[in-house]
């Protein structure tokens, strides 16, 4: 999800060259639910061929493919999926990720990337991350309403206290173990209570410091701790993070199952999540009043085009069949539709991203319009 974070809207909306091959697919945690897995790839890799020879026939189809097919061996990857995949080859091109949602199959040939799908992942307002702590280690978890999992380890990142790279003393640290050692001899207990309390709050300033610049710095969600209490009291005395967020999992994370810990990450995160989309409903009524804001796709789009839309709403499922018509500048409802992918609004909400906007997914029994699209404009 990471490596998705950083490649979406930038990358994979920017210019490749054809032709572009995107594959979706939702995909299963465990067996023997995942044994279909890699069959369904198979089929849609089929998809994906039957559609280079009709589209493409002069190119080297063999050469395009052989990627999806070494992707369609690796048993490994198939052992360890997610609940979807998306993947996309171009000439010189390969890109591989796992996604925390369900995904429609999909077997795309064109000339640019089917990205929409990936929209509704990475704008999606509900998401947050977990970071589970305790005296010695801590892990971090990525998840949503609807999901949660753990997230693969980032190579340099120290995750327990033995790490060489938290062992280590810092200045700060040094003098007081140096005092402790020589004091030890004279009070026992209560030295080595003070020496094991120095080295939590160590590796506790280590873990913030790994947090804040490996995980929210980059993807700018909310922070649940889920620890023991009194590692809650702890860790926020040290914390700098501005991500996180003043309620926790007052428990071991080890001890909950995953869906025990979503569950109660998701009742934190609720009231959050509905004070975000309120604030955006109540930016978009002030914006409309003042003539910043617009429901009319029309306008939406030329706005879009002229770089105007500072935040974009966009109802959760809803499809609205066509497609942008860069000339002239305004949306086309009824031309070169193609209807399996085609969506106004998500042709609308790529074009909001590629001049710096910001797109958020809001359900519908929240959306402040009826049209399927609110804008906030800049100017």
């Amino acid at each position: 999800m990471e490596q998705l974070i950083r490649d979406y809207p930038d990358f994979l909306l920017g210019e490749h060259q054809p032709p572009c091959l995107s594959l979706y697919q939702p995909t299963h945690l465990s067996h023997p639910e995942n044994a279909q897995d890699p069959i369904r790839f198979r089929v849609l890799l089929k998809a994906l061929e039957k559609s280079l020879r009709a589209k493409y026939p002069s190119h080297d189809i063999p050469a395009l493919l052989q990627p999806f097919e070494a992707l369609a061996k690796d048993r490994d990857f198939w052992n360890h999926t997610n609940l979807g995949l998306a993947v996309f080859g171009a000439p010189g091109l390969f890109r591989v990720y796992k996604l925390p949602r369900p995904v429609l199959e999909r077997a795309v040939v064109d000339d640019s990337f089917h990205t929409k799908p990936l929209m509704r992942i990475v704008q999606s307002a509900d998401s947050y991350q977990v970071l589970g702590l305790s005296r010695s280690s801590f892990s971090m978890y990525e998840g949503n309403r609807d999901t949660l999992y753990r997230l693969p380890p980032i190579e340099g990142v120290p995750y327990t206290a033995n790490d060489q790279a938290l062992a280590a003393p810092d200045s700060r640290e040094g003098a007081h173990r140096a005092y402790g050692r020589r004091a030890a001899a004279h009070h026992g207990t209560d030295v080595k209570q003070d020496a094991d309390d120095r080295d939590i709050r160590k590796f506790f300033r280590a873990v913030d410091r790994a947090v804040t610049e490996h995980f929210s710095g980059s993807s700018g969600q909310r922070l649940i701790l889920a620890a023991l209490p009194q590692h809650h009291r702890l860790f926020r005395s040290i914390s700098r993070n501005q991500f996180l967020i003043s309620e926790g999992i007052e428990a071991n994370p080890e001890a909950l199952s995953l869906e025990t810990l979503r569950e109660r990450a998701w009742e934190l995160m609720l009231p959050h999540y509905l004070k975000r989309l309120a604030g955006f409903v109540e930016a978009f009524g002030a914006a409309s009043s003042n003539g910043r804001g617009a429901e009319s796709l029309d306008a939406i789009a030329a706005a879009a085009f002229a770089g105007k839309v500072e935040t974009l709403l966009v109802e959760a499922d809803r499809v609205i069949p066509g497609k942008l018509n860069f000339e002239p500048r305004n949306a086309d409802s009824g031309k070169r539709l193609n209807h399996e992918v085609d969506d106004l609004l998500d042709d609308i909400s790529e074009q909001v991203l590629r001049t710096g906007g910001e797109v958020i997914i809001v359900p519908t029994e929240r959306m402040p319009t009826q049209t399927g699209a609110a804008a906030i404009y800049r100017f």
